[in-house]
């Protein structure tokens, strides 16, 4: 079925290209200037999005075996993500059920066991309380009460979201409105993790709204790579989550075939956004490969971080191959923080200087009009809410 939801995309995209129209929304939308310095808006959205939302903190390739773990820090919670014995993925709080501690320092890893480093107490890779340093000397008690606090966590389509409220009721497949059956045609729970690399930036909405809009690519990306894609977006929503499609003739050479003949490669080009942090491009430089650009607020409202993860097919197995894919990375590296980010950096500085009230996002940049709206959505929505309303979205 995702199959031929891709294939009715690019038949969409295939009639625009030959009527030479684009898929617009109804209005230009103002959006207040404020909303991207204003510290109790910020905070808010730290609150009421980054943690309670599904984030995607992982791809299934950065620990694809039992026993490999990643942790980080995620808008201030500190994760630890874990495949246990059985090849089932938790999450968890990255902290000791004893003092607090945080128990393994960021990064990736296999581990049979975390041990704290405070005062040893040791716990299984499924998050069990398993032995106390100095048992007797401690005194007794219930260890199986004494587990790591356990996170919502979902594996699918080769990626991992986790909710960083434990008590969260949202259903993350609900969040994720069928979004992931098209997710899973990448194939991406057997691809290669080849490279991660950081990039920081200003307030994560205005980054966010770089990676929803192809209408800057011949502007501010002329010199990179920007006249090759062109100015026109098609923007295809599930939820809250969107795909960026493009007026394009060059599908007439496969319309008449049936809907396994299309090239799977081609139907997942563009740009494939999860709300509300992510964004996954698609290359082919040094074998086909895709960059999970992972963005996060960061201290104040004026600065954001994002993990460009580096996905790929294959693991490059030549040293022309690694030579290609390291020079993709480069370049990827280049282009967002040198064209975007810097750009982004700047205009942060004329928001809260009083010259202009909003900014505006025109009847071609739909998907960024859609974002702003899902945010102010869901900062009104109370905590009882949040499942009915992923529910509606995805009916």
């Amino acid at each position: 079925m995702s199959r031929a939801q891709l294939v009715e995309l690019a038949r969409q995209d295939l009639a625009h290209g030959r009527n030479g129209t684009l898929d617009q929304v109804d209005e230009i939308v103002q959006i207040p200037v404020e909303n991207y310095f204003d510290q109790a808006r910020f905070d808010d959205e730290v609150a009421k999005i980054f943690r309670r939302m599904p984030l995607v903190l992982g791809a299934t390739a950065e620990l694809p075996n039992p026993g490999d773990y990643k942790a980080m820090d995620a808008a201030g919670v500190q994760v630890l993500i874990s495949r246990g014995r059985s090849g089932e993925i938790k999450a968890f709080v990255n902290m000791c059920s004893h003092r607090g501690a945080r128990l393994m320092p960021e990064g990736t890893g296999t581990a049979h066991k975390f041990s704290c480093p405070y005062h040893a107490w040791t716990y299984s890779p499924d998050g069990d309380l398993i032995a106390i340093y100095a048992a007797d000397d401690f005194g007794e008690v219930d260890k199986s009460c004494l587990g790591l606090t356990e996170l919502p966590c979902l594996e699918a389509a080769g990626i991992i979201w986790v909710t960083l409220d434990p008590n969260s009721t949202l259903d993350i497949e609900d969040f994720l409105s069928g979004y992931d059956s098209m997710l899973g045609e990448f194939g991406l729970a057997n691809w290669h993790h080849q490279h991660t690399q950081t990039v920081h930036g200003p307030n994560w909405k205005i980054a966010y709204d770089g990676y929803l809009d192809y209408y800057h690519l011949p502007i501010l990306h002329k010199e990179s790579f920007g006249t090759e894609i062109g100015n026109q977006a098609n923007y295809y929503s599930w939820g809250p989550h969107t795909h960026m499609g493009r007026p394009d003739k060059g599908w007439e050479k496969y319309e008449k075939l049936p809907d396994a003949d299309w090239p799977v490669d081609q139907l997942l080009g563009g740009v494939w956004t999860i709300f509300p942090h992510i964004s996954i491009a698609t290359f082919g430089g040094g074998g086909r490969s895709i960059m999970l650009s992972q963005l996060f607020p960061g201290e104040t409202p004026e600065t954001s971080y994002t993990n460009q993860i580096f996905l790929m097919e294959s693991a490059p197995d030549t040293d022309e191959l690694k030579a290609e894919a390291q020079q993709q990375f480069d370049f990827l590296k280049y282009v967002v923080q040198e064209e975007d980010y810097a750009t982004g950096i700047a205009l942060q500085k004329n928001l809260d200087v009083g010259a202009k009230s909003h900014v505006m996002f025109g009847k071609n940049e739909g998907g960024g009009q859609r974002f702003h709206q899902w945010v102010d959505t869901i900062l009104a929505t109370a905590d009882e809410d949040l499942p009915e309303l992923f529910k509606s979205a995805s009916n």
